[in-house]
């Protein structure tokens, strides 16, 4: 009972994390572009366990740092120079672990053969170039308005159209009665 609740604690924090922060959602991306290019790279499993390590010391990095963000901000209502610092350190940690994470990258697909096979499987296939497209445009509305925003919008819209068809409902309905009337 314990174990789930601290499950369910700690994907709680991963989701705020996620909803309110643009970079984890840039990083949830990139890990996702990823997954679905390291395929042609032919990773040994010892790669595969690298790759995962990155991911993760790179999201977590970005959990601690908005971490530090939010509690700096609890802490001092007004300017202060060492939650300025603390920030920026925190912010910085980010920084290296994603620098670190593309020269992993470098080191782990830099194989002419996964780009050959890359290459083949763009121009044979044009099914997986579009793919690739069409998976861009929900990613950048995901990084750029973030899941809650795009929820909202969603909601927004299903309300307004709602409005909108209550409306005409209603005045055809009110059309109708009048012309019965007549």
């Amino acid at each position: 009972m314990r174990f789930r609740k601290s499950l369910k604690y700690a994907f709680r924090g991963i989701i705020y994390c996620i909803n309110t922060e643009k970079n984890m959602r840039f990083h949830t991306v990139a890990i996702l572009y990823v997954l679905l290019l390291a395929p042609y790279f032919s990773l040994s499993r010892a790669e595969w366990a690298v790759l995962f390590l990155t991911f993760a010391v790179v999201t977590a990095a970005e959990c601690f740092n908005t971490v530090a963000e939010r509690l700096s901000d609890f802490s001092a209502s007004s300017f202060n120079t060492v939650v300025r610092i603390v920030k920026d350190m925190a912010a910085g940690a980010v920084l290296l672990c994603a620098l670190f994470s593309i020269a992993v990258a470098v080191c782990l697909f830099w194989k002419p053969e996964g780009f050959w096979n890359l290459w083949q499987t763009f121009f044979t296939n044009p099914v997986f170039p579009v793919l690739l497209i069409l998976l861009a445009i929900p990613s950048f509305f995901y990084v750029s308005w973030g899941p809650l925003e795009i929820r909202d919008r969603i909601h927004h819209r299903r309300i307004v159209g709602l409005r909108v068809h209550q409306k005409k409902y209603s005045s055809e309905k009110s059309e109708k009665n009048k012309n019965n009337l007549v």
